[in-house]
């Protein structure tokens, strides 16, 4: 009697860990195949451009491309870590494309810049895009190659395989609207205040409309 309840019961408990690996792979490719990552200078920015899309349901701020685990934002901007600021874009591919991304991308950031982003100097301030499969990489090559033949100047934004994508601190997501005040070198203000002002400070709209002109399709956020 007693093993005659207990098979019924193993089955069910194997049926169900199957079904469950099943949805955990599914998920896991709907995942990758719905998220962008790109590196365009300061992740508040990017963060803020990208969350004003229609279609992308959320943006992140973080680290990749580097070899240290878990990396604080102190290490990633002090450098030797190999990570650059970077933002993990999640979208409903119903409403906006990874290409249509892409050519949002390079029109928000100067892609013939290899030292950094505007103001701010160095690896972890440099463009890059992060493909996680093939699909990916034709249509970010495909972006940089429309990019580059409508500026008419090269474009050194590399294209790199995806890897482990660290998110920053909470105190970095969601910048620009955030409400807790801050002391900066504008004074202390508020964070959304404090990044308005860096943002014109650092001359990243400028810098952009210069570039792209009408079609810069960011200015101002």
């Amino acid at each position: 009697m007693t093993a005659s309840f207990k098979t019924p019961k193993i089955l069910v408990l194997s049926l169900a860990i199957m079904l469950g690996l099943a949805l955990s792979c599914s998920n896991a490719h709907a995942q990758s195949g719905n998220t962008a990552v790109v590196a365009g200078g300061c992740f508040w920015c990017v963060e803020s451009d990208f969350e004003s899309v229609r279609g992308v349901r959320e943006a992140v701020s973080g680290y990749t491309g580097g070899t240290v685990a878990n990396p604080t934002y102190k290490q990633v901007t002090r450098g030797g870590t190999g990570h650059y600021e970077a933002v993990q874009i999640q979208f409903n591919p119903n409403q906006v494309s990874y290409a249509q991304l892409m050519q949002l991308f390079f029109r928000s950031v100067d892609p013939t810049d290899a030292g950094g982003q505007f103001c701010d100097r160095g690896s972890s301030y440099r463009t890059a895009i992060f493909y996680a499969n093939e699909s990916q990489r034709q249509a970010a090559e495909a972006a940089k190659a429309e990019a580059q033949r409508a500026l008419g100047r090269q474009i050194v934004t590399p294209i790199l395989p995806l890897q482990t994508f660290y998110p920053a601190e909470e105190y970095h997501q969601d910048y620009y609207r955030g409400r807790s005040r801050v002391v900066t070198r504008f004074g202390i203000k508020r964070q959304a205040d404090a990044y308005k002002a860096y943002r014109q400070a650092c001359g990243r709209d400028q810098r952009v409309q210069q570039l792209w002109g009408n079609n810069a399709p960011f200015i101002g956020h």
